[in-house]
Parts: C-alpha cells; structure tokens; sequence
C-alpha cells in the first residue's frame, strides 16, 4: 500500500457556519462540501453533527465538526499552545505579508514572520481557537541536501538523549557556511 495523499484533515469547530466563513475571508478557501448526520456512520451513537469541508489547495481538504452536543470546546492543556498547529504554504513573502496585513487589519493578533531558516512564518489562531501558521519557503536546495543528510543521526541522537542534536547548528547562526 503506498499513501497517496491526506484525503483531508478534521477538527472541531464552536460554529460551522462562521468557521466557512472565517477561512474563506481570512485565508481564501472555498467551502467544497457540507455533510450532516443525526446518527455517527462510524459507532452509530446518535450524536447530530455538521461536518464542513474547505480547500486548502493542491487537492487538501480541511475540515470541521461542529458537536451541539458535545461538552464545550477545550484544548489538551498539557501540551503548550504553540505546539499543535496546522501550517498552510503560501506562494511567496508577499503572500505571506498581504495575509498578515489582512489579518491584523481585523483585530487578529499575529506573532511573526519568525524566520526558520527555510521558511518564514506567521502564527494566528481561529475563531475556535485552533493556532494556524503560514508559511513562505525561503530554502535553497543546498539547505534541503545539508539537513537530509542529517535527518536520521538527529533523530537517532534525540532518542537517546532527548536533547537538540547540533548536526544543523548552521540554521541558527547568522552566516550559513
């Protein structure tokens, strides 16, 4: 079996319909598909739900569960808020500074762009509270070669350790060598 690609990606969301309209303001995804159920198809507990679909571009799907049901909304509290996040690719630094302006314009508080070396970012979150990042390559190909030469002594050294191997140190510093 080989994976062909993510058919699409679900969260929970307070409010189907603001959410569709959120990201198709803020972040210019189209509204593909709604679904809605008085019954889960999966366990068969009757448990109503809206499920929304948006597309994230290049064939992703990003979707929502609006619960009425369900206990309000939480978030796993002991994993820090800049932890979970869902990253979106824009085409370009301009993109990536049109989406903050946009987003700031509205009140949205936005941290960023943080420089990762081989890629910009901004951070935001969504109505329900979901942290969201956008993202603008900035790598060479050299960047990519050096770090995937290292990738599995990294992860092999932080598995007996659980401390920042230094095999790309050089991302970090001013003058890449």
């Amino acid at each position: 079996m080989t994976i062909q690609k993510i058919h699409h990606v679900a969260y929970r969301c307070k409010d189907a319909k603001e959410t569709v309209e959120w990201y198709g303001k803020y972040l210019d995804m189209d509204f593909v598909l709604a679904i809605a159920e008085n019954e889960v198809p999966s366990t068969k507990a009757p448990d109503p739900y809206m499920h929304v679909f948006l597309d994230a571009g290049a064939g992703n799907i990003l979707a929502f569960f609006e619960l009425p049901n369900s206990p309000e909304m939480g978030r796993d509290e002991n994993t820090p808020t800049w932890c979970q996040h869902l990253a979106l690719q824009v085409g370009s630094m301009d993109d990536l500074f049109a989406a903050k302006a946009k987003l700031e314009a509205d009140g949205i508080e936005v941290i960023g762009p943080t420089d990762h070396t081989i890629f910009k970012s901004i951070y935001f979150f969504d109505p329900n509270g979901h942290r969201l990042e956008l993202a603008a390559n900035t790598g060479t190909a050299d960047m990519s070669k050096r770090l995937d030469e290292v990738k599995w002594d990294m992860l092999n050294e932080w598995a007996e350790t659980k401390r920042a191997p230094e095999h790309a140190k050089w991302m970090h510093e001013k003058e890449f060598s």
